[in-house]
């Protein structure tokens, strides 16, 4: 499912009317789903009372549409019309010719109408502006929205709706005008836009629901965007034969740990394993090798060198390099720290000795990459980054603020630059290819804000490396699955309190829920 911008939309719907599907049949099927969605808000919708304010555009025309749907399942539904020309408009014509009451929401005195009616819906339809360029709210129209946001608050069990997306919010950017109202549900078509994904418009959004309004797939092949999805993930995973053995799923070389950082090398290799990776051996200092042995048994072990500060040291790099036949990937960084051997290590390991195998560069190994002039030159194997905004900050010389005001174009245009797989992790993690492709994970999750998750992520996408997927696809397997993990454990205990450690159990079970489920 492709995610695009309001330019790439607008020239997909031109397509579609030469394809056989002009707008009139699209807004049908757009208002249909809207109706639907909004069944799925408030459950049957006989008797309830539902509002939708229309505006003079499309978006106010999917309203119409919608309005007439419900009003057949026996709503008591009422439009509050906005600037909407009503002459020669074949849906209001529609609606009309069921009685479906209706009010010009600007016209004078007609506030106190809207106020009125506010004070008894069950559901509140903002079909009022889509995807177009708009100027800031202000006057009525800013007090009726303000009026809505009110009633919310004070009566949480009234449901807002939005359709395409909440008014007001830029569907390129995510800027929001300060009376966006927050939804419960908004349902966009065909393809989500880019700034659904943006914050702060991705906090107005409530869930999101993504209809299908018939405009042919193949029109959008062109567009490098797309949004990760269960049957995306389903056709990649690696396939499970009945007479498997464990080199049959790949051999996985993990160099991570320190002193300080013991935990990060447990997390990345159970990551590892529990994405069923057939052996997962850890390079760690080797005064770490009996306490990390004791949490797991599953695990080999090559133990290297170290300094006093339980610091790897740079001689390692030989070892691991005389050590590297058979594996099928490596994951380097997590835990490893900064010490000044470990640089060392690091810049011998990754440029002296090289690698003939795929890595996943995670955590401290890309902060010491930072510190390298040039260092994606020097670097032949082809791997996958995987950095948080402040990591990212650190190769690119930008800022957070910078990264995080455009995640999308941010990844792509270093993944290009580096000849790497990004993956710039946050809310609505991005995966970005050498060739311009981007992946979006549409999954954002607060409990995964917290030490160690990440070390887990790397695990997983190393995991899925060493069972012979591209990078780019084990980036986003490892992303999705790891967000589906971390969905798993916030339905059972919050999003407040989650840990690292509790992800490595739900990513078997994400996996499996993926494998068994039907369309």
């Amino acid at each position: 499912m492709k995610i695009v911008t309001v330019g790439q939309m607008i020239d997909l719907e031109a397509k579609s009317a030469k394809a056989g599907a002009p707008p009139d049949f699209l807004m049908e099927n757009a208002g249909l789903a809207t109706a639907e969605c909004a069944r799925k808000l408030v459950g049957n919708v006989g008797g309830k009372a539902i509002l939708i304010l229309v505006g003079p555009g499309n978006n106010g025309g999917d309203g119409l549409v919608a309005a007439r749907h419900l009003h057949d399942w026996g709503a008591k539904v009422h439009l509050f019309l906005v600037k909407r020309r009503t002459e020669n408009d074949r849906n209001f014509a529609v609606d009309m010719e069921r009685n479906i009451p209706w009010t010009d929401v600007l016209a004078e005195g007609n506030e106190d109408v809207f106020e009125g009616m506010l004070a008894s819906a069950d559901l509140f339809i903002d079909s009022l502006f889509g995807t177009g360029k708009i100027r800031p709210f202000e006057g009525k129209l800013k007090e009726l929205l303000e009026k809505v946001a009110r009633e919310k608050s004070c009566r949480p069990r009234m449901k807002i709706l939005a359709v395409d997306l909440p008014s007001g919010l830029d569907a390129d950017t995510g800027a929001v005008d300060p009376v966006t109202l927050t939804a419960d549900l908004t349902v966009t078509f065909a393809c989500p836009k880019t700034g659904l994904f943006k914050f702060p418009g991705a906090a107005r959004l409530g869930q999101l629901e993504i209809a299908d309004i018939q405009i042919p797939e193949y029109l959008s092949d062109d567009i490098n965007t797309e949004l990760i999805t269960d049957d995306l993930i389903r056709n990649l995973l690696p396939e499970r034969p009945l007479n498997a053995n464990k080199g049959t799923f790949g051999k996985l070389l993990v160099v991570a740990g320190s002193g300080n950082y013991i935990g990060a090398a447990c997390l990345a290799c159970e990551g590892a394993m529990r994405t069923g990776t057939g052996l997962v051996t850890l390079a760690t200092p080797g005064s770490l090798q009996p306490i990390v042995a004791g949490k797991l048994s599953e695990v080999t072990y090559l133990p290297l060198q170290e300094n006093d500060e339980r610091a790897i040291k740079a001689k390692s790099a030989t070892a691991i390099a005389e050590n590297i036949g058979g594996f099928k990937a490596m994951l380097v960084g997590c835990g490893l720290g900064q010490h000044v051997d470990t640089i060392e290590f690091l810049q011998k390991l990754l440029f002296d000795e090289g690698s003939p195998i795929p890595i996943v560069i995670d955590a401290d190994g890309l902060n010491i990459l930072s510190r390298i002039d040039n260092w994606w030159q020097g670097l032949k194997t082809p791997s996958v980054l995987t950095p948080h905004p402040g990591e990212m900050a650190r190769l690119t010389g930008k800022t957070v603020e910078e990264i995080q005001q455009d995640r999308l174009q941010t990844a792509q245009m270093f993944a290009a630059g580096w000849n790497q797989t990004v993956v710039l992790k946050g809310a609505f993690t991005v995966i970005a290819s050498p060739e311009g492709k981007i992946r979006l994970c549409g999954i954002a999750n607060p409990g995964l804000a917290s030490a160690g998750t990440g070390d887990v992520l790397a695990g997983a996408i190393a995991g899925f490396l060493a069972q012979g997927l591209t990078p780019y696809d084990a980036a986003a397997c490892g992303v999705y699955v790891h967000a589906m993990a971390g969905e798993l454990v916030k339905a059972e205990i919050g999003d407040s309190g989650m840990l690292a450690g509790d992800l490595p159990l739900a990513l078997p079970v994400a996996i499996k829920e993926l494998k068994e489920e039907i369309d």
